[in-house]
């Protein structure tokens, strides 16, 4: 196979990986950088150009859009998808997964088990949304944040009605969310690849930090999940369309809750906690499935 990978940085591990993983199996993967990627739009003959050149020959995209680029990276990889070109994972599902309040909303709607969250477009509201959370401490969360970026503790419910109302001023959209207390600042990733939970790893959060992230500090081990959190996090991957994903899961006193699905997830951690091989994994499932014209939603959805 002929694979593209939608990219900005080729030295990142997961990139690394996956170049790696490919031609270990006898295929080769070019790095495009997503921002230098340009489209000529016309009905039935769609183009992809990069440096002047045309893209063609792909059987399949990986798409590694970072969150920053997310509304040009759709753009380019329904390019891609528009010319035949088989996605890992498909635009509507990262566009799903990217916006916080549709995917809590959706997975909402197959009754997965979530934090119970509150939204309002008012700051004026904040004391109503604040108890809608449970009250006090709860997580206040920025529509856009990501890596644990624009997520604040409102310790007391004075607290959180400040951070709300300076974000409100500021015209910044928001969630409010219970605080699992119980979780400990541990979370667990599971690794979904296709149907199935391929690894599943712990992250606990730096010793005073509520965030789990590796990024900001945090520490990687095993774990043994449970089937209710298997089933949570396969139905989570469903409920977004995702074909590749890591869902992020709380343990709360009212079962598992999930916190986010990511629809490019590291694999440093995940890799170097398990021992497992889910570049390969990643690769054999394009193998398994990549086929021209084969993108589901087709840009719909």
């Amino acid at each position: 196979m002929k694979i593209a990978m939608m990219a900005r940085n080729p030295n990142l591990y997961s990139h690394k990986r996956l170049v790696e993983a490919a031609e270990q199996r006898g295929h080769s993967m070019d790095i495009i950088n997503t921002l230098q990627c340009y489209m000529n739009i016309t009905s039935h003959r769609p183009e992809l150009r990069y440096k002047g050149e045309k893209l063609t020959g792909y059987d399949a995209v990986v798409p590694r859009i970072g969150a920053s680029v997310t509304f040009y990276g759709l753009a380019v990889l329904r390019q891609f998808e528009m010319m035949g070109v088989y996605p890992l994972n498909e635009s509507v599902a990262i566009g799903r997964s990217r916006d916080k309040l549709r995917s809590l909303q959706l997975l909402a709607r197959d009754g997965i088990g979530l934090p119970v969250t509150g939204f309002a477009n008012s700051a004026k509201f904040a004391d109503d949304v604040i108890k809608v959370a449970g009250g006090a401490p709860v997580i206040i969360k920025l529509l856009e944040g990501t890596q644990g970026i624009g997520v604040v503790l409102g310790e007391t419910h004075n607290s959180a009605k400040s951070v709300i109302e300076a974000f409100g001023g500021a015209k910044i959209n928001i969630l409010v969310q219970e605080f699992i207390k119980e979780a400990g600042g541990m979370d667990i990733r599971c690794l979904v690849v296709g149907d199935k939970i391929v690894a599943a790893m712990k992250r606990q959060g730096a010793e005073g930090d509520f965030r789990s992230n590796l990024h900001r500090g945090g520490s990687a081990d095993t774990i043994k999940i449970t089937p209710e959190e298997r089933s949570t996090a396969v139905r989570s991957a469903k409920a977004m369309g995702l074909n590749v994903c890591g869902v992020d899961l709380l343990r709360s006193n009212h079962g598992s809750v999930v916190m986010e699905v990511n629809s490019s997830p590291g694999l440093e951690g995940v890799e170097k906690a398990t021992g497992i091989d889910i570049a390969g994994k990643i690769i054999e499932f394009l193998e398994k499935n990549a086929k021209p014209n084969r993108t589901k939603t087709r840009g719909r959805g």
